[in-house]
């Protein structure tokens, strides 16, 4: 079975290539940059440099791939949502010109909303798009990553969190190497076909105070939380170098699934993953404030 994997040096991907390295898989790996992957895994695959927005690129890399695990890259640019558009129509041209007829995405819950949620109705357009491919095609509706803490080591360290959710609001956490292991078990098992949706919600839903304790736990160092108003999280960003078509996109990723948001699978054994925030704390988000200190 030939797989290929985008992003394979990201949160989820170094994950998944490496799964699928133990499953026997030699997997194809698209990236910018061949050079970025772990020394220990170079010769184990067969990289191919590529720019996801290029779908001329996209295209030649594929030939002859049964099975793909997408992701859309982030660049920083200035308007989040069109780069998702021009990365949905790499992939889907890829699909269509080389039929792959397998196809795990990495999607978002919120992304079932369509419009209304920022950065994750880009996600919902791809979504859409492959829908349309008549592929088996599995979306993963993740829950919030545990590592987008360490985009926020500084406030970290300075022991307060600010949100513009409700505190007590609870949602799905989920830790990327267990998103990593429902893509890799997706890819290779043949019991499903069609579209699929197969939300990864990690172990447990929290609220931004539960999770202040936890980190507090776990770092040894006194974290809380507090809710501030959507204007001061906009100028916040602002200060951060983003414009505003960005800012916005950020935001609705959080307004978005703030009042009355259901997800369209609800937690069960199916969507439950087993790494604890907890335990991902102290094994990697601990030191990585001490080393910020």
């Amino acid at each position: 079975m030939r797989i290929a994997v985008t992003t394979p040096t990201g949160n989820v991907g170094r994950h998944l290539v490496a799964a699928l390295l133990r499953a026997g898989i030699r997997p194809r790996v698209l990236l910018r940059d061949p050079a970025r992957l772990a020394p220990e895994v170079q010769d184990h695959v067969d990289a191919v440099p590529v720019d996801q927005y290029d779908a001329d690129a996209v295209v030649a890399a594929t030939v002859g791939v049964d099975a793909l695990y997408w992701v859309n890259p982030t660049t920083g640019s200035e308007d989040p949502l069109a780069d998702c558009a021009r990365a949905t129509g790499s992939v889907t041209r890829a699909i269509t010109e080389n039929r792959v007829g397998r196809v795990v995405f990495q999607s978002s819950v919120g992304a079932e909303k369509r419009h209304g949620a920022g950065e994750i109705d880009g996600l919902a357009h791809t979504e859409t798009a492959l829908d349309g491919l008549g592929i088996d095609v599995t979306h993963l509706r993740c829950g919030y990553f545990f590592t987008n803490l360490e985009l926020q080591l500084a406030a970290l360290r300075a022991g307060v969190l600010q949100v513009v959710l409700p505190l007590d609001q609870p949602m799905a956490w989920v830790a990327p190497r267990d998103i990593a292991e429902v893509a890799a078990t997706r890819l290779l098992s043949p019991a499903w076909s069609g579209r699929r949706v197969q939300a990864v919600h990690g172990p447990a839903d929290l609220t931004w105070r539960q999770v202040a304790g936890i980190l507090t736990a776990a770092t040894g160092r006194k974290i809380s939380v507090e809710q501030i108003t959507d204007d001061a999280m906009r100028t916040q960003l602002r200060r951060a170098g983003m414009s505003d078509a960005t800012v916005e996109a950020m935001l609705g990723m959080s307004t978005g699934l703030r009042e009355n948001f259901v997800p369209e699978q609800r937690r069960t054994i199916r969507t439950t993953t087993p790494t604890t925030l907890a335990a991902w704390a102290y094994d990697r988000l601990r030191p990585l404030i001490d080393d910020a200190s």
